[in-house]
């Protein structure tokens, strides 16, 4: 008997900022900006980008543009959308 599999969205569970911050650590630790730059598209999803959008009073297109695999979102864009993730930016040495 095959075994069965389904598709797994990690925007599915990022429900708190302790979980969003973890998810967004381990990509922020040693991934390519591709790869962050998913990661981030994955997290606004699962906030729901129309609520991310009137969240940030960032338009959901340029939220899309921003997080696309060839995105390139401004400090702006990002600091606003940390803020609305309920997590902020922080360097450690």
């Amino acid at each position: 008997m095959p075994l069965e599999t389904q598709p797994w969205d990690a925007a599915e569970v990022l429900n708190t900022p302790a979980d969003i911050a973890a998810y967004l650590d381990t990509y922020l630790e040693d991934g390519t900006q591709e790869e962050i730059l998913q990661a981030l598209n994955t997290i606004a999803r699962s906030k729901g980008m129309s609520a991310l959008a009137r969240e940030t009073g960032i338009s959901r297109e340029a939220l899309y543009k921003a997080f696309s695999d060839n995105g390139n979102p401004t400090l702006d864009t990002l600091l606003r959308v940390l803020k609305a993730f309920g997590v902020r930016l922080a360097v450690a040495a």
